[in-house]
């Protein structure tokens, strides 16, 4: 079980697990109300020319632009959440503030359930298939 920072206890419980989206994923460990902050997510600054460039290598990405000339590449970042997969019917969001990034419950998330979030354009550009399974999926990222 690992922790992922929450504003109001300090700490929300998480596993880390086998996903059947993709690879490992991120599972609540406990009842997470709306709204609650899940974690946060830090990693090595580098361009959006330098995310790009490493979205062509066609590796597993864990990165997040914070701006259109700034992105965060998580890839060996320790936070849990960087193994958030995506959903095109997620029960939490990505926030990017102030150079901070940050993930926040849209619903009750029960425990043993997947965390996931809505990815939305990738550097992907629709290459790759989706897997999350969710009612009306998108088929790409």
């Amino acid at each position: 079980m690992a922790l992922a920072y929450d504003a109001a206890t300090q700490f929300v419980a998480v596993a880390l697990k086998r996903s059947r989206i993709d690879g490992y994923g991120v599972f609540a460990g406990e009842t997470i109300p709306p709204g609650t902050k899940l974690g946060l997510l830090t990693g090595a600054s580098i361009t959006v020319a330098e995310a790009r460039r490493r979205a062509q290598e066609g590796r597993r990405l864990m990165l997040v632009e914070l701006s259109p000339s700034r992105a965060i590449d998580a890839s060996r970042s320790h936070d849990a959440m960087r193994f958030t997969n995506h959903s095109c019917q997620p029960n939490a969001r990505i926030q990017v503030e102030d150079g901070e990034i940050s993930f926040f419950a849209l619903r009750a998330i029960a425990p043993g359930e997947e965390i996931t979030v809505d990815y939305g354009v990738t550097h992907h550009e629709g290459r790759l298939a989706c897997r999350c399974g969710a009612v009306g999926c998108r088929g790409a990222l």
